[in-house]
């Protein structure tokens, strides 16, 4: 079952339980997959892959909106954002923990023959590929950074 499949069986399901917060958020994964669907040269189709791109995206601005939201000291926003969170990242692969991302980036930095910081730019090019979805960016730099200079 492709993940589209999966947000259209959601629906139903979240309808059928009245569970408000997953329905909405829910809807908003499908409008959002509709509209990379219709764009201009986009095809009818759109892979799994496609759409854990758009689930993170919406993931990370939910998180980054609860922040502000904290911040703001506005509780209600804040936790109905990390509720969404929550239903969004029941849809994304398992994040690597910070052992498993070290692991993987000092993999990555021997094969790559890299010694100095200088460097960073060719680690950070290999790892976002080979950890798309796996881990966030701004880990992935944070923890080269730190192998790279250490």
């Amino acid at each position: 079952m492709t993940i589209e499949e999966q947000v259209s069986d959601g629906i139903k399901t979240a309808m059928k339980s009245r569970d408000k917060v997953r329905l909405e958020t829910m809807r908003n994964i499908k409008k959002v997959i509709l509209e990379a669907k219709t764009k201009p040269g986009a095809s009818d189709e759109i892979n799994d892959a496609e759409c854990i791109k758009i689930i993170q995206k919406l993931a990370k601005q939910g998180r980054d909106s609860s922040e502000i939201y904290k911040e703001q000291g506005r509780e209600e926003l804040y936790e109905l954002e990390i509720a969404q969170v929550a239903v969004l990242e029941e849809f994304l692969p398992k994040q690597l923990s910070e052992v498993e991302l070290t692991e993987a980036l000092k993999e990555i930095i021997v094969s790559l023959g890299v010694v100095s910081p200088q460097d960073m730019g060719k680690v950070m090019g290999a790892a976002t590929k080979q950890l798309a979805g796996l881990a966030d960016g701004k880990a992935i730099s944070a923890k080269v950074r730190e192998l790279l200079t250490a």
